[in-house]
């Protein structure tokens, strides 16, 4: 009989301390012990997401730097790549006297800017070396904090190689920036080619999102990770993934119209200067009284570049609207509220494109749309995140 009752008051103290923990969670008793999975490199996460997220912001800046540099016509103005010797701008007279007639042999100057003076030439070239230097001081940033925690030691087991990834998609990135550059500076070419652009901005958004992603994820222990991807939702987990490849098709889409300048071709909306679909819509002249393929108007021609960028923002925003149907529904507030959140800039990513295309596509107007496309992004990565690892409430406040 004294076993049977030892053995009744160990299952009711182990129920009253269950109670206590709920009850109790923020006295010192209350807190689980830390699982093995989050050993060995304690209070590292939170620096290298606060590093991350420098990173991001840093991105963040590059990516609308670049955006101001294509609009003002800036980025052929430097014709070389020096990574050591390019670190430092023109100190003198004579360093800027070089540099302008390096430019002054490009095709841009010769072709288009023949008449620009000098100090004309200073503005664009100060626009390409800030964008530059940027990119230099990502990598320096990136560098220097991945040494910091590796050699003492603080990066969490499995994420050395993904801090890896993203310094190596910083390298590639500089590799193909230069790739677009010198493609301008070819032939008769007075611009960089559209579809290289597209490239190196997707890389950029890319990059973005690893970024991101990796942020949201330090943001919890990968004990609570694992224990809140048991609430996944695993259906609106898909839509939001759907949703993001097709924001960022959408985000090469507008590079393509920024790369050859058609969101000042026609700025009228709903139609295309009078017409629903543009005139001469295939046709993309070779410089000599001809055509050039047709495959060609889908990256070079004006109208239909923008065409299919305004058809894809349309069908974007009906998907978009049947994602937040879904995830509406969600059983978790924090779920909600990233869908809406989705939603809601969806809906003024939308309302600055037009006002772009109305705007011709004038400088702030233009950049300011590029900032909605960033945030949008990251929106729905944030929503996705979300829906593979939900944030439960308590007990006592709920999921609503």
């Amino acid at each position: 009989m004294s076993g049977e009752t030892d053995n009744r008051g160990k299952v009711m103290a182990a129920k009253h301390s269950i109670f206590e923990e709920v009850g109790t969670a923020g006295s010192p008793d209350a807190k689980a012990a830390g699982g093995l999975i989050d050993a060995g490199a304690k209070g590292a996460r939170g620096a290298i997401r606060l590093w991350l997220v420098v990173l991001f912001v840093m991105v963040a800046a590059m990516i609308l730097v670049g955006g101001l540099t294509r609009l003002t016509d800036s980025g052929l103005s430097i014709t070389e790549w020096n990574l050591v010797t390019g670190t430092l701008p023109p100190l003198g007279a004579a360093d800027w006297g070089a540099e302008f007639a390096k430019y002054q042999a490009s095709p841009e100057f010769q072709l288009q800017n023949a008449q620009m003076t000098l100090d004309e030439f200073k503005t664009i070239y100060w626009w390409e070396w800030g964008h530059r230097a940027l990119g230099r001081l990502i990598g320096l940033v990136w560098a220097v904090g991945f040494l910091w925690f590796w050699a003492r030691k603080q990066i969490p087991p499995g994420w050395t190689g993904r801090l890896l990834v993203v310094g190596a998609l910083g390298g590639l990135q500089g590799a193909i920036g230069w790739w677009m550059v010198s493609s301008g500076l070819v032939g008769a070419r007075v611009d960089v080619v559209s579809w290289k652009l597209a490239t190196h901005l997707g890389l950029a958004f890319a990059i973005l999102g690893v970024l991101a992603w990796y942020a949201f994820a330090l943001a919890r222990s990968e004990a609570q990770l694992m224990t809140a991807r048991r609430g996944r939702e695993a259906k609106l987990f898909s839509m939001a993934t759907g949703l993001m490849h097709f924001a960022f098709l959408q985000i090469i889409l507008g590079a393509l119209v920024a790369g050859i300048d058609a969101g000042r071709a026609f700025p009228t909306w709903p139609d295309m200067n009078g017409q629903f679909f543009p005139a001469d819509a295939f046709y993309v002249p070779d410089g000599a009284g001809g055509s050039l393929p047709v495959w060609m108007a889908f990256v070079e021609n004006a109208g239909l570049v923008q065409f299919i960028h305004r058809m894809a923002g349309y069908l974007l925003l009906a998907f978009g609207v049947v994602v937040w149907l879904r995830g509406r529904k969600s059983s978790h507030a924090s779920t909600r509220f990233a869908v809406h959140m989705v939603m809601l800039m969806m809906l003024a990513q939308i309302g600055l494109g037009i006002l772009t295309v109305l705007q011709a596509a004038t400088l702030h107007v233009a950049i300011t749309h590029q900032l909605g496309a960033i945030l949008l992004w990251v929106l729905i990565l944030r929503a996705r995140h979300l829906a593979q690892y939900p944030v439960a409430g308590s007990i006592r406040e709920g999921t609503a």
